[in-house]
């Protein structure tokens, strides 16, 4: 069975822009996903990557016309300028970490409905009540967000150094057998490398 290291950061708009696309892909070809949430202005910072806020302006302003783009494709709501953006993605990153560990839900769906809440419906996925919600209608305990944080810390520290470990320098990454497909528009790429075709 192939594995899929999706590395991504929950204050991510290609995150969010992902959808489930990753998900469905995984599933045509019975990949297995690990869910890999990571510090991304970390990333960036030791990746030579500039945080959104530090770019130049023609480069703030191309990334917002990408994000546009990408969501009249995808057919997603999505606020260019979120009011809880940016926020201190920790919390949310350790409730994924949790939930992976703990099993019976759909991750999957977790992921996208944290990043939703940030992207779409203006809520800030550092409150404990925005990751309960995302959580139980995922299929999970949201007692998970107060479960774990020592262990959840100590995974996102170790996945950020991951991912720099394993030449991720934005997000969304996914990695299959030794291949990096960074964006949200490379989810095509990795469903022909998964199909034998590229």
């Amino acid at each position: 069975m192939a594995q899929i290291d999706y590395f991504f950061a929950t204050i991510s708009p290609f995150t969010y822009l992902c959808g489930t696309r990753l998900e469905e892909v995984a599933a045509k070809h019975g990949a297995n996903v690990v869910y890999k949430p990571m510090d991304i202005m970390s990333v960036f910072s030791r990746t030579g990557g500039t945080p959104p806020k530090d770019r130049h302006p023609a480069r703030q302003a191309y990334r917002l016309d990408e994000m546009r783009r990408a969501g009249i494709k995808n057919e997603m709501a999505l606020n260019l300028k979120p009011a809880h953006w940016p926020t201190n993605p920790a919390p949310s990153s350790y409730a994924i970490i949790a939930a992976q560990k703990a099993g019976g839900g759909d991750l999957g769906a977790l992921v996208h409905s944290i990043t939703r809440a940030c992207w779409a419906e203006e809520k800030d996925i550092a409150e404990d009540e925005v990751v309960r919600a995302a959580l139980s209608g995922a299929g999970f305990d949201p007692a998970l967000v107060d479960s774990g944080m020592l262990a959840g810390a100590e995974e996102y520290a170790a996945n950020t150094e991951e991912a720099v470990n394993r030449n991720v320098f934005g997000a969304p990454t996914f990695i299959t057998d030794g291949q990096n497909f960074w964006g949200q528009d490379r989810i095509n790429d990795l469903d022909l490398f998964l199909s034998g075709k590229l």
